[in-house]
């Protein structure tokens, strides 16, 4: 059976799969829609949050961004703060959360900072990061679709909107949490698949993760070693000590991003499900564990895709490949333009090299890297089908979540929290499926007009994250004395100050033209690139939080009593019943 007839029944078999999970877990309640009735499984919600978690990002881009933008060892930055980030959540927030019993981040921050303006302007944080990051996982669902089904990027995006708008607004959380269930099992399956069968082909060992500190077979040459040969002698540097640009923007950029992990809404919102304050722990450490799963292979898959491709184009030191002769991987990502050669010297070989005057593959985009592996390696067409699957499965399973933390901070923290208290639950429920759907249109309107995405979008996200919710929240739940004036404060100054660097040196969204100073390490405060200075806008939300909080009146005694009642163990097991 040819690649693409395959493709259609593997992908049109998941998503029938989706669309019968979202009529069976159908919401009836405003409970289901936003919790999915508090009663998940913690080890189903382990999984669900995995899948949620995992997005275009992690399974088409981190790979990518470790073989090529990142140079192996500076792309340690992802595994460590995008895995870290679950620790501080198991330990720091989701068991606190949970014992507070409520249905949204927002919703939390307004009653301990007993403030409607905290609320709102902790709404207004959460869709600027949610939206940010949900640019990219419609990108990720334009470009699975365009290479692998043969439509153009419009075309199938249209369809993924179609998938999500069917199982997120009929089945709100309840439903998103069951097909990210079946949603994670695709993808997993998807990216370790390949990965095996690579491993086994290149070292004759099956574990990718073991395969990658093996040599290669039939030799006494280590796979890293014969990597390392392979991109100096093209001018690059050495795959496996190549920092990332110092060791302080290595530090900034791993702590944002863990911190903003921690802070992200649609990951937080699931812990919100499980029945118990405890279930909320385990299932953060479930979680981790099946998220481990993947970023564990994911050094793997990056090595041995840059082995690959290098090797393919480059059979032997100083023997390049001729353009003519080209392999159909080649051919079939030339037509999407995320490949590109130009023959600069008129011999028709295909020279890759560091030096920009003699690189002739002008164009290697990151996102290839694993949708093209198993076709580079030559794998059944089986496996190539399941990796489009996997990609749509982890850029739709994160969309739905963003989308829903969007949609429940419209429906239930603007509208039920502060327009219309008195609504009922059925008009709320009609009003959360409507912003639903008004949220879908509005990020597909940013999928198919995208202001300049780059892999760095998603990494912007998790800033955001880190410098306006994460700090809130922290101190929401270990401090008594912060104020609702030092919360807002540290809120607005937080997110402002690292969207103002962001402009200053990318550009309003990466929109070319906008940036003022140039992204340049020279123009970069103390050498920190801007997708890295998050953590530097946490460290200004928690000072000035601080700083305006000793100057203002404290919070009124039954706050402070609130935040003991959340802190205490004692009494956890009579709240894990509300």
């Amino acid at each position: 059976m040819d690649l693409q007839t395959l493709t259609y029944i593997v992908v049109g078999f998941t998503f029938a799969l989706y669309i019968g999970i979202a009529i069976w877990a159908r919401a009836g309640s405003t409970k289901d829609f936003y919790v999915a009735g508090g009663g998940i499984h913690p080890v189903h919600n382990g999984m669900a949050t995995a899948a949620d978690w995992m997005s275009a990002a992690s399974f088409i881009s981190m790979a990518g961004l470790i073989a090529l933008s990142y140079g192996g060892y500076g792309g340690s930055v992802f595994l460590m703060g995008w895995t870290g980030g679950y620790v501080i959540l198991a330990m720091l927030l989701a068991p606190y959360l949970r014992k507070y019993g409520k249905f949204t981040v927002p919703e939390f921050i307004g009653d301990r900072f007993y403030s409607n303006s905290a609320r709102a302007v902790a709404v207004i944080c959460l869709i600027i990061c949610s939206v940010t990051y949900v640019i990219g996982q419609m990108k990720g669902v334009g470009v699975a679709f365009s290479r692998f089904l043969e439509v153009d990027y419009d075309t199938g995006l249209y369809v993924g909107m179609t998938i999500v708008f069917f199982y997120a607004v009929l089945g709100g959380m309840k439903g998103i949490t069951y097909t990210q269930i079946a949603q994670y099992c695709v993808l997993i399956l998807a990216y370790t698949i390949p990965a095996i069968f690579i491993s086994f082909q290149l070292t004759g060992n099956p574990i990718p993760q073991l395969g990658l500190g093996s040599t290669l077979a039939g030799t006494d040459v280590y796979l890293l070693d014969r990597l390392d040969m392979v991109v100096t002698d093209l001018g690059f540097k050495e795959y496996t000590t190549n920092v990332r640009l110092s060791g302080l923007n290595m530090f900034a950029y791993t702590a944002s991003l863990m911190i903003g992990t921690a802070g992200l809404p649609h990951v937080i919102i699931r812990f919100f499900t499980v029945p118990k304050v405890k279930d909320a722990r385990t299932s953060a450490g479930w979680a981790l564990v099946f998220i481990a799963i993947l970023y564990t292979t994911a050094p793997a898959v990056a090595g041995m895709a840059r082995l690959n491709l290098m090797q393919t184009i480059e059979p032997e030191p100083g023997q390049y490949l001729a353009y003519d002769e080209r392999p159909d991987w080649f051919k079939n990502w030339e037509t999407t333009g995320l490949l590109q050669y130009e023959d600069k010297n008129g011999d028709g070989l295909i020279q890759y090299s560091a030096d920009p005057a003699t690189n002739e593959m002008v164009k290697v985009d990151n996102d290839i890297m694993v949708l093209a592996n198993p076709e580079i390696a030559k794998l059944p067409n089986w496996v190539i089908a399941l990796v489009a699957a996997g990609g749509l499965a982890a850029a739709l399973s994160t969309a739905a979540g963003l989308l829903l933390a969007i949609s429940s901070a419209i429906s239930h923290d603007l509208l039920k929290g502060m327009i219309a208290p008195n609504i009922s639950e059925k008009a709320e429920l009609n009003a959360s499926r409507a912003a639903m759907a008004v949220a879908i249109a509005g990020a597909g309107y940013l999928g198919l007009n995208p202001p300049g995405f780059a892999a760095g979008t998603v990494a912007l996200a998790f800033g955001l994250a880190a410098s306006s919710i994460f700090p809130a929240l922290m101190m929401g739940i270990f401090s008594k004395k912060v104020s609702k004036e030092g919360a807002i404060a540290g809120m607005v100054a937080g997110i402002s100050v690292t969207l103002f660097y962001v402009f200053q040196h990318k550009g309003i969204m990466f929109i070319p033209g906008t940036a003022f100073l140039g992204d340049t390490p020279a123009n970069w405060f103390m050498g920190i690139e801007p997708n890295a200075f998050g953590v530097v806008g946490a460290i200004v939300n928690f000072a000035v939080a601080y700083g305006v909080s000793a100057v203002t009146a404290p919070p009124p005694e039954e706050v402070q009593e609130l935040v003991e009642s959340i802190r205490i163990p004692a009494g956890a097991e009579a709240a894990s019943d509300h």
